[in-house]
């Protein structure tokens, strides 16, 4: 089956020709214009307007449940015949949070320990964004189990940006 790639920006066209991917997911504040190289096409991109921050800061996008619900209906209509990449600036906070929902999300046989799990294994750097993954919580109705698993994985190794990554649904 193939996988949820998590890739900073920088990397982002390079990971799209490597892995195959025929989705992507970017999670940022003002986002740049994807690369008209890669032509994917618009129904096959979601950009989610927000910056990576826990507590709204005034000239940020603070994520709220609406932003949530966006990347659960892209992710859920991916096909999965392909990779799906999943991006933010660094690749380390945001991605990594959309990619965990995303695997909470489509592989609910799996608990959300495990998942992070499988998470922390894919990536030393990943430290994925609490609010986040706090509305997610609440969206999925995992009573905290999401939450309490990403700080059971504890924050990532520092780093500038994130190495691209493949995390598998379980």
């Amino acid at each position: 089956m193939p996988a949820l790639h998590v890739c900073p920006m920088s990397l982002l066209q390079n990971t799209i020709q490597t892995t195959g991917a025929r989705d992507v997911v970017t999670l940022m504040m003002r986002a740049p214009d994807i690369p008209d190289a890669i032509s994917l096409g618009a129904e096959r991109q979601l950009v989610v307007d927000i910056a990576d921050i826990v507590e709204p800061l005034d000239g940020y996008v603070l994520a709220q449940a609406a932003h949530i619900e966006e990347l659960l209906g892209f992710t859920r209509a991916w096909s999965r015949r392909a990779p799906i990449i999943m991006h933010c600036f660094a690749g380390i906070s945001r991605s990594t949070a959309a990619a965990y929902i995303a695997a909470c999300d489509l592989d609910p046989d799996h608990n959300e320990n495990a998942i992070a799990r499988n998470l922390r294994q894919a990536s030393p750097t990943a430290t994925p964004n609490i609010h986040l993954i706090a509305l997610a919580d609440d969206i999925l109705g995992r009573n905290g189990r999401m939450v309490d698993a990403v700080k059971a994985i504890g924050r990532g190794a520092e780093a500038f940006e994130a190495k691209p990554f493949a995390l598998r649904l379980l």
